[in-house]
């Protein structure tokens, strides 16, 4: 589920800028194996989504005060990304590089044990938060943390919802056919996950998002590094992502192209307002002032030039 809370810096500087919190449930603290495996399908496919659609999650944050912030200038980058931590990285880690011969194993007589290690309560904020981030696993829940502070979040809510029900959806129906050609349902889970987990790592990103390298690696990994609003906007006609919302029965094309008429013209018209404010300041203060410096700059070569010429 996603909510929406303001973010306090524990180290005394608050912000007033929403984060959308899509928060995991409470088994996220089971004791047994088999719990953990679905806390960890979760993760996974959420990784999928962002993944498959994080031009599509940029757009739905991008507006003309928030392109100020995006690109460097100020937290988040413009290369969306997600931060999981330490834990479970090696988690993932762990379920990707074992085979399920090493990953299950026979107990007495319970039949088979998933080999996945507890996910403890300890892992709520267990991690340094990353707050270059701007699609950060923070102990209980991921904060997507590029909507901007005016934004109204059912933009962003509803991109998020949709990829992660397109993600669930086909994840079920990926196990399901390895199910129906006889394989076990645990089995099948994990193939499925350890594929997904190998598709999304590019979006995993633990390191410093502002830096000039993470640019070039994100266009190397093939993540959208564009900054320009319009050009943004554009994703949410591109095919997958209309496919993604007629799938789910979210919005019909038609929609998507009248939603998308009304950003440009907000974009458009809030550039010119802000583009005929800063016409006004020039016009009324900046050049008048300027001229005035200017007439005591050329008043005082003219006096200069009279003492001058008296000697």
């Amino acid at each position: 589920r996603l909510r929406q809370e303001n973010c306090l810096n524990p180290g005394g500087g608050g912000c007033s800028e929403p984060r959308l919190r899509h928060c995991t449930p409470a088994w996220q603290q089971s004791k047994t194996p088999e719990d953990n495996l679905r806390f960890v399908v979760f993760i996974v496919e959420t990784l999928m989504a962002v993944y498959r659609h994080e031009a599509l999650l940029k757009a739905s944050i991008m507006s003309a005060t928030n392109a100020h912030r995006l690109g460097g200038h100020e937290a988040p980058p413009a290369i969306i990304s997600a931060f999981l931590g330490q834990q479970l990285s090696g988690l993932l880690k762990h379920i990707v590089d074992s085979d399920n011969e090493t990953l299950f194993n026979v107990a007495d007589k319970k039949g088979m044990k998933l080999d996945i290690p507890e996910i403890p309560e300890l892992l709520i904020d267990n991690t340094d938060r990353n707050r270059t981030s701007p699609f950060a696993f923070t102990g209980n829940r991921f904060e997507f943390r590029a909507v901007g502070s005016e934004a109204n979040c059912a933009s962003a809510m509803i991109v998020l919802n949709t990829a992660f029900a397109e993600a669930i959806t086909l994840f079920k129906e990926r196990v399901d056919a390895l199910i129906a050609k006889g394989e076990d349902q645990t089995n099948a889970i994990i193939n499925v996950l350890r594929e997904d987990i190998r598709t999304c790592a590019p979006i995993v990103f633990e390191g410093n998002g502002y830096s000039e390298e993470w640019v070039v690696e994100a266009k190397k990994r093939g993540l959208d590094c564009e900054t320009s609003c319009p050009l943004i906007f554009d994703h949410y006609l591109k095919p997958d992502s209309v496919a993604m919302f007629e799938r789910t029965n979210v919005m019909k094309k038609n929609e998507l192209e009248a939603r998308n008429e009304v950003k440009w013209e907000t974009y458009t018209k809030r550039i010119q307002i802000e583009a005929r404010v800063m016409g006004d300041l020039t016009m009324n203060h900046v050049i008048p002032v300027a001229t005035h410096y200017q007439s005591r700059l050329a008043k005082n070569v003219h006096n200069m030039y009279a003492i001058f010429d008296n000697l």
